[in-house]
């Protein structure tokens, strides 16, 4: 699973803005995926290199696949909106910052 990819998805997606995002029933489906998908590479990351990936950004990813995973009928979609157009740019940069180490 690349997170950077799945990072540029997201970025794309939310390229095509907050309206479409409401309008289209495809979207939030798409998002709530997004979010499993950078939930389960960070889980992964902070198993495999906990002093690298210590910062709590990769801990809130991993609990937010959990949410979405396990209760997705109570997704607020304002939450699942912020989420990946503004906390995915930031773990993004974060995760950039960390190929530099």
């Amino acid at each position: 699973m690349d997170l950077e990819q799945t990072l540029q998805s997201a970025e794309e997606l939310v390229s095509r803005g907050r309206p479409h995002f409401d309008s289209d029933p495809a979207m939030p489906l798409a998002f709530e995926a997004l979010s499993n998908r950078v939930g389960e590479v960070a889980k992964l990351l902070t198993q495999l290199a906990p002093h690298r990936f210590s910062e709590p950004m990769w801990s809130l990813a991993a609990k937010n696949r959990d949410k979405i995973v396990h209760h997705y009928n109570t997704i607020d979609k304002d939450v699942l909106w912020s989420t990946v157009a503004i906390s995915f740019p930031q773990l993004r940069e974060l995760a950039n910052s960390k190929r530099s180490l």
